[in-house]
């Protein structure tokens, strides 16, 4: 199925939509446990709340030609939740979401939280309108127009041919779980380009230059609002020296010797699985 964004819902309903009906950053589920679901209804009335704010998404289009809304919604945090009903972070519900679901949930909290920060203009202060046509609210007093925003970031997995073959630069960040290490990553900087942060942020958290920095892939990610832009990169000399702010520890680590990782859904575990799928049982 392919996600077509949208601005405006259409003007009948076509069946059951998927709604994204968040409790602060805590997404509504039907059910308990493993049976818990994203509720498919098609208002939001027959959930049983009273949204503050409800944003259309766009809708998937099926291989067979049927179209599926989708909509992102807030309850307040105070509100109790219907009968039948859970909420929980997105991270732990990723099991049960999925790929798609995940990704379309991760849109339906960035657009509602946009829509709850910009109700007034950040440059006067006056009430924003809604534009017409495209996902932006602008001021009638001073016209300033403000759109979803964005904040991009690199990850990057580091090889160096050592003497007894590959290996791959992971560290573990002082808020991970004791054992997890991760590839690197880091905000870009205004004026910078991605390949200027890639070696900026390697040369500040691990004291090491990089070379053939390569682009690998990308993955939106909702917390709160990133563009995770994936590299590969060589090892070009220095020796590793941690920022101490950002890293507990980094370490060379072979494809057949590596530690606890980030999860599947991740960019980063893309990464890590790339070279373990490269390197794996080479000298």
């Amino acid at each position: 199925m392919a996600f077509i964004s949208c601005l405006t819902p259409p003007d009948g309903a076509r069946g059951p939509a998927w709604w994204f009906v968040f409790q602060a950053d805590k997404l509504l589920m039907r059910g308990d446990g493993e049976a818990a679901h994203v509720p498919q209804v098609a208002s939001i009335c027959d959930l049983g709340v009273n949204p503050v704010r409800q944003v259309y998404l766009g809708y998937l289009q099926t291989e067979a030609g049927q179209q599926i809304d989708c909509y992102g919604a807030e309850i307040p945090p105070d509100a109790p939740l219907p009968e039948g009903a859970s909420a929980g972070g997105l991270r732990e519900l990723y099991p049960r979401l999925g790929d798609r679901l995940f990704g379309l949930a991760g849109r339906a909290v960035q657009v509602v939280a946009w829509d709850r920060t910009h109700q007034y203009c950040g440059q006067c202060g006056a009430p924003t309108a809604t534009m017409a046509g495209e996902r932006a609210k602008r001021c009638p007093r001073c016209g300033l127009v403000s759109y979803p925003r964005l904040s991009p970031a690199i990850i990057i997995a580091i090889v160096r041919r050592a003497e007894h073959g590959y290996e791959l630069l992971l560290a573990r960040n002082h808020r991970f779980p004791s054992g997890r290490f991760s590839v690197l990553a880091g905000y870009v900087e205004p004026g910078e380009s991605l390949e200027e942060c890639a070696a900026r942020e390697v040369l500040e958290e691990a004291g090491i230059r990089i070379k053939n920095i390569r682009y690998f892939g990308s993955q939106p990610w909702p917390f709160p609002n990133s563009l995770m832009v994936g590299f590969t990169a060589e090892y070009d000399g220095g020796e590793l020296k941690l920022a101490d702010a950002e890293l507990a520890e980094a370490h060379w680590f072979p494809a057949d010797a590596l530690p606890d990782l980030p999860p599947r859904m991740t960019i980063a575990r893309r990464l890590v699985d790339w070279f373990s799928r490269e390197h794996r049982g080479q000298p």
